[in-house]
């Protein structure tokens, strides 16, 4: 749901930009014209676009539902219960895939790449933002003391559950390096794959278009 939110917002502001744009450049309109075609634009703040949140657990897409509503989200957003490894959409359907701290969640992250193909239009992107391998050595070293005795410790006093979040570090630990990641998203069939480390590899945003 955030990751739609931030997607949303993006658009909107881009129209935004575009409607100034378009109106700087009819200065001979009168006030009126320009109010109605002001207010016309402002009527479609998203387009065509459309966004579309697939999660497979109910649950978790309830609560991303309660806040959008709370957030004032609604125009161009759906939400649809779905496996990633099969998804419920129609071959060349999207312009981009994102998956935000999920594919390392499925059963099988090959099926997921390739569906994510399937479902991109030609020519479209996909986004894949997870938690990846540390490059410094001694970071890696700190990170693990960090996530091995402190995050399950965390979880415990504060959500009073150790093993979800010792299940969150081991998963994480499980997911494969970048690069070998990198390779997988190639084979699914995309190309100019890369990927941007954040935090020194923390966390990795990794591409590859459909073409």
């Amino acid at each position: 749901g955030d990751i739609a939110f931030r997607f949303i917002n993006y658009v909107r502001s881009v129209r935004e930009r575009q409607l100034q744009q378009k109106l700087k450049h009819h200065q001979n309109l009168s006030w009126q014209e320009i109010s109605e075609s002001y207010q016309e634009d402002k009527s479609k703040s998203l387009g065509n676009s459309q966004v579309v949140v697939c999660d497979i657990n109910k649950e978790m897409l309830k609560v991303g539902k309660q806040k959008a509503q709370h957030l004032g989200y609604s125009e161009g957003l759906s939400w649809v219960l779905g496996n990633a490894e099969e998804l419920p959409f129609d071959d060349d359907k999207f312009d981009v895939y994102t998956i935000a701290f999920g594919i390392r969640n499925v059963t099988r992250i090959d099926l997921a790449l390739q569906e994510a193909y399937r479902v991109l239009k030609p020519g479209g992107r996909f986004l894949c933002l997870e938690f990846s391998h540390v490059s410094n050595p001694l970071l890696s070293r700190l990170y693990d003391l960090y996530s091995f005795q402190v995050i399950p410790v965390l979880g415990e006093v504060i959500a009073g559950d150790w093993k979800s979040y010792q299940y969150l570090v081991e998963s994480i630990r499980r997911f494969p390096p970048q690069e070998e990641f990198k390779a997988m998203i190639e084979d699914a069939g995309f190309l100019k794959v890369d990927y941007q480390n954040l935090n020194s590899g923390i966390v990795a945003i990794h591409s590859g278009f459909k073409l």
